[in-house]
């Protein structure tokens, strides 16, 4: 084999192991995501913004957990879990009150929305 086919072979192996490590961290990255219950016997309207004015995209059936990707302030809601102004993205113009999901805080547990 030639220098050149020896470095083409070398560059081609190091690409893959690169490609294999890069897809088991996206794997790795996606499994870690946590998820917060919401309150018990609850179907919880899921909204276009953070607040009440905002649309409803879809209402989660009972027994859900939700990511919490980030969190930003809106209408203030009571629910089960307190009243709080909280509003927690979870997909893409996704929001939830945080007042019905179960994080464990009254106060932001995620980086606010930017």
């Amino acid at each position: 084999m030639t220098t050149l086919g020896r470095r083409s072979a070398l560059a081609a192996g190091a690409a893959a192991a690169f490609l294999v490590v890069l897809g088991s961290s996206a794997t790795a990255n996606a499994a870690t995501i946590r998820t917060y219950p919401v309150a018990p016997g609850v179907r919880l309207n899921v909204r276009s913004g953070p607040g009440t004015d905002y649309g409803i995209v879809r209402v989660l059936p009972e027994g859900m957990s939700v990511p919490i990707f980030c969190q930003s302030p809106g209408t203030t809601v009571t629910g089960p879990y307190g009243t709080s102004n909280i509003w927690d993205n979870i997909d893409n113009g996704e929001y939830v009150s945080d007042a019905y999901v179960q994080t464990g805080s009254d106060g932001y547990i995620a980086s606010r929305c930017g």
